[in-house]
């Protein structure tokens, strides 16, 4: 199993029902070799966040996923609240970022 979808079963198994869940390998953007699971970058949304401040909500999830922090460099937590969440993103998630795809490599500039 990739540390990716280890960190993903954890999160989903540690926490109640989540409104939201990212979790994504931003390995390839720094210098390490290439497939290197390293750099995670993880976005939640959980009632569980309810009345907990911003290091008790990055503590929880540091907890959850103590095994893994020992064979990764970096993790970026990114923890709402279903409130929060709603503000954030409209109520809709978010798009991840257009990389252009085969028209953006083909278009003359």
């Amino acid at each position: 199993m990739s540390m990716q979808d280890t960190i993903t079963s954890k999160l989903v198994a540690g926490f109640g029902e989540l409104g939201h869940l990212e979790v994504m390998n931003e390995s390839s953007g720094h210098n390490v070799p290439p497939g290197s699971e390293s750099h995670f970058k993880v976005v939640l949304v959980s009632e569980d966040f309810v009345g907990a401040g911003l290091l008790a909500r990055h503590r929880r999830v540091h907890r959850i996923l103590a095994d893994e922090m020992t064979r990764i460099h970096a993790l970026s937590v990114h923890a709402y609240t279903p409130d929060e969440w709603r503000e954030r993103t409209g109520g809709a998630p978010m798009s991840p970022p257009c990389m252009g795809g085969e028209t953006g490599r083909n278009r003359a500039g």
